[in-house]
């Protein structure tokens, strides 16, 4: 079985997938972690982002692989974890250009597609219900209030922090991480190839005033109507 589950950035996916993997049996594909490490890559390589040959050459050769067991997904690129570069505010700013470039998202199809051969997956990024998965079994699509992403996001970061940041820190990150987001909200949606938007016939759920259980479980009964 396939659940796919799209959305904008910090709308929650990838908490939301995370527990229905755990809850019910699945194995979670973070299909966002596969162009972040294509956008890490490329930059730490210094391959220039606006040459798009260049970028589609580079994703096509890098060796992706993660560990999708237990809570913490790891992720490698050429045998080097990225796991943490890959959630950091720069590559956040990005992703959506590397991602939108059709010989990248051609490059990971194929990746995305193994991975859920002959297993129960929920896949969770902004074009599964649409192109990745068109077929799956349910498709979700996540929203959330644009300040609540971010906010969500900025909490992320720091949640493994020795020393949280002071409340106005925080606030002034969510400042511009909310910038960020909405920018990014705005390539998403307009790119040619892929575009972020909800599959016709997925289920829409606005998570920003309910629990993570109260959506984990909402999830779960439309799994099982379609078991």
């Amino acid at each position: 079985m396939i659940v796919a589950i799209d959305g904008p950035a910090g709308s929650g996916k990838s908490t939301i997938a995370r527990e229905v993997a755990e809850r019910y049996g699945f194995e979670k594909l973070d299909t966002g972690a596969l162009y972040r490490t294509c956008a890490a890559v490329c930059a730490d390589e210094g391959v220039e982002l606006d040459d798009e040959a260049a970028v589609v050459d580079r994703s096509r050769e890098i060796d992706i692989r993660f560990d999708a067991h237990g809570e913490a997904t790891r992720i490698s690129a050429d045998g080097r974890d990225v796991s943490d570069e890959i959630r950091t505010p720069r590559i956040d700013r990005i992703v959506s250009q590397v991602s939108a470039y059709p010989g990248v998202r051609e490059a990971m199809l194929p990746v995305q597609r193994r991975f859920a051969e002959g297993r129960d997956v929920v896949a969770e990024g902004r074009d599964i219900g649409t192109v990745v998965f068109p077929e799956a079994d349910l498709k979700v699509f996540l929203t959330a209030d644009p300040r609540e992403r971010a906010r969500r996001r900025v909490l992320q970061r720091h949640e493994h922090d020795a020393e949280a940041p002071s409340a106005e820190a925080i606030e002034a990150e969510v400042d511009q991480t909310l910038a960020d987001l909405e920018r990014r909200d705005a390539l998403d949606s307009s790119r040619a190839v892929a575009p972020l938007e909800a599959a016709e016939d997925a289920v829409h759920i606005d998570s920003t005033a309910h629990t993570i259980d109260q959506i984990v479980e909402r999830v779960g009964e439309l799994i099982r109507e379609r078991r």
